[in-house]
């Protein structure tokens, strides 16, 4: 065959290519950026920039809860009935993506008015970012994963190279802001246009996901299947004992970024004096060793499997952190910190969406239905309560400590506000690491998943779920 009219790719069916995966990958980037944005620094531009109270700050978060699990179960839902040319979750790509990006830059564009008129518009602003825009194209583009292959280790490899690249966006989110807000004024317009650079960033790694990722998956028993009642498929997903575990698993994922996210600008400011370097040099060196042993995790994943590589790395993460207790107002014991807290994460950072790929599986094998949205929505709401409650509570906490918000950016806090912030961040920590240390420590589907993909098999032979 002359090489000119040799295929780039020859893969057998289900496989997917290093192009496909990291196009996967540039839609979490994208998501990141935002995301890393609402659950870091957004509380900090609230309080410090424009000087909204820590305890209104925290109301908006917590009352905005209530709305995004309905969000996520629509959205599932929505997804289910979707059918174009292009699939049921991949179209919600190209079509969110300027409303998603829009709403990522009216999140800063708060008004200098009365209070109440700050809470409404933080608290619209907010959910029509989070709870809508967020919500379809990150829900969509979860789902997606199932859709494109049903081989387990393939779709550990696109969890693998998607959570190896989201960080880039908190990269740019959380690393890269505040010098590029200083360098544009520091002050809140300089907030926005910061804002409006990442999220064109977004915009443009949406839709090169868009583009080069492809739904391949056909079930022709599910085409045959009769419409599932509501109340049957609800009874389906919340028998499913896998589908808590691992919505316990991306709860605590994303709990543990909250808080270390939220609270670690706080701890930089107020404990180093130093919100700039100090800050930048602590969330870019966890992220890139996050990175970095997320790709090696593929090497860890052969030999031990998803369950046992995520719980040797969260036990990990938990004696290193104890260890930060000899003396948590040192920098040099920050660093370490962080260094652990990476290396920990990883591991389950890396494969997370791996679990949920064989979730859709287990519930189908169990159940006899097919849910790939209706899991990943469910499991969303885990993932948003995990950030949004979070960043209630710890608002809470720091309002509750006496802290005091200014737009001056330079107020002197009180004994009690510091001592908050530093427990915080000590015992934070240590509560999602005990979850993921037992939920992990009960999960079996690794085992099983080799003899329910059997069965699968020859039930669908025969037309059957």
């Amino acid at each position: 065959m002359n090489k000119k009219n040799k295929p780039k790719e020859n893969l057998a069916p289900g496989r997917l290519g290093w192009g496909t995966r990291f196009a996967y990958g540039c839609g979490d980037t994208a998501c990141n950026v935002v995301f890393g944005m609402i659950s870091t620094l957004l509380t900090l531009f609230y309080t410090d920039y424009v000087g909204v109270s820590a305890a209104t700050v925290g109301l908006v978060m917590l009352l905005s809860r209530m709305f995004d699990g309905v969000s996520d179960a629509i959205m599932g839902v929505i997804v289910e009935k979707t059918d174009t040319k292009w699939g049921k979750s991949r179209p919600w790509l190209l079509w969110m993506c300027v409303p998603f990006a829009i709403s990522a830059v009216l999140l800063f564009a708060v008004p200098n008015s009365t209070a109440t008129v700050q809470f409404a518009y933080m608290f619209v602003t907010y959910n029509f970012c989070n709870t809508v825009c967020y919500t379809a194209i990150n829900l969509p583009y979860s789902s997606l994963s199932a859709m494109m292959t049903r081989i387990s280790s393939e779709r550990d490899m696109l969890s693998v190279v998607r959570m190896g690249l989201s960080p880039f966006g908190r990269i740019l989110a959380v690393t890269c802001t505040m010098p590029v807000v200083k360098l544009f004024g520091n002050d809140q317009a300089a907030w926005i246009k910061t804002m409006a650079l990442w999220a064109s960033i977004a915009l443009i790694l949406l839709l090169v996901c868009f583009f080069k990722c492809r739904e391949t998956v056909v079930i022709e028993a599910k085409k045959k299947q009769s419409k599932v009642p509501a109340r049957k498929a609800l009874k389906a997903l919340v028998t499913n004992q896998y589908f808590w575990a691992v919505v316990i698993l991306w709860t605590m994922q994303n709990g543990i970024y909250c808080v270390t996210g939220t609270i670690l600008p706080y701890y930089c400011k107020y404990i180093f004096h130093n919100d700039t370097w100090m800050y930048s040099t602590l969330y870019l060196t966890e992220t890139l060793i996050i990175v970095g042993v997320t790709f090696m995790s593929p090497l860890l994943l052969r030999r031990f499997g998803k369950r046992n590589m995520s719980l040797a790395g969260a036990c990990l993460a938990f004696i290193g952190h104890l260890i930060f207790f000899i003396n948590p107002q040192n920098f040099g014991f920050m660093v370490f910190s962080c260094v652990i807290r990476g290396i920990g994460l990883a591991p389950l950072n890396s494969i997370v969406f791996g679990f949920l790929g064989d979730v859709v599986e287990f519930g189908q094998w169990k159940t006899h239905i097919r849910q790939e949205s209706l899991i990943f929505a469910g499991s969303s709401v885990g993932m948003k309560l995990g950030a949004g409650l979070t960043s209630a509570i710890i608002t809470s906490l720091l309002s509750a400590a006496g802290y005091l918000s200014s737009t001056a950016g330079s107020m002197v806090q009180p004994d009690s506000a510091i001592h908050m912030i530093i427990n915080i961040y000590k015992f934070g920590p240590m509560v999602v690491w005990v979850a993921v240390i037992i939920t992990l420590f009960l999960y079996k589907l690794d085992k099983m998943y080799p003899n329910i993909m059997e069965e699968l098999t020859e039930r669908e032979s025969r037309g059957e779920l």
